[in-house]
């Protein structure tokens, strides 16, 4: 599965469970460590876990397993490493403490529109 439509289904899978501000960033050409990042908000440590599952069930019945999880046990940020996408799951106070949208702000966002 190529970098983009990996990062897209995982994005998708996300809006499906109500993950709060969703956005996907190319980071290609900025470092070596990934093709795109997906980051998201999770309203509770029970809805952060929630959705890094149902990212990890869905990816799995298409036999995509990841590379490594951190994070599960907090809750407060899971990162789920796909080798050329890494998922961010944060609860919001996570989220503005890393900032990771500030950090890469030289990275393109990717559109979504998953009415199309």
């Amino acid at each position: 599965m190529e970098s983009l439509e990996l990062a897209m289904k995982i994005a998708k899978i996300l809006d499906d469970r109500k993950a709060r501000d969703l956005q996907v960033i190319k980071i290609e050409e900025l470092t070596v460590i990934a093709d795109y990042f997906v980051i998201a908000t999770g309203t509770s440590t029970t809805h952060v876990r929630s959705l890094a599952d149902e990212v990890e069930f869905k990816l799995k019945q298409e036999g995509v397993t990841p590379l490594s999880i951190e994070g599960y046990d907090s809750s407060s940020w899971v990162l789920t490493d796909y080798g050329t996408v890494v998922l961010h799951v944060f609860l919001e106070d996570a989220r503005g403490f890393y900032a990771l949208e500030r950090l890469w702000g030289d990275a393109p966002r990717v559109e979504l529109d998953f009415n199309k």
